[in-house]
């Protein structure tokens, strides 16, 4: 259960840089690159919900 709750925090947490990043630093210097950091941002929460409930039926 740690190791589960540790993956999603690091998950989450990378989602949350790429997009503050991507709109307060990355913009400015390149548009198109923001938006795809957006974009893989938006793709790693679902990814993080999967692993969080991996073998949740497990008792760790």
């Amino acid at each position: 259960m740690r190791r589960r709750k540790l993956a999603y925090a690091i998950m989450m947490g990378t989602c949350l840089a790429l997009f503050i990043l991507a709109w307060a630093v990355v913009r400015r210097f390149s548009p198109p690159a923001a938006i795809g950091m957006s974009v893989v941002a938006m793709i790693i929460p679902p990814f993080a919900v999967v692993v969080a409930n991996w073998n949740v039926d497990r008792h760790d």
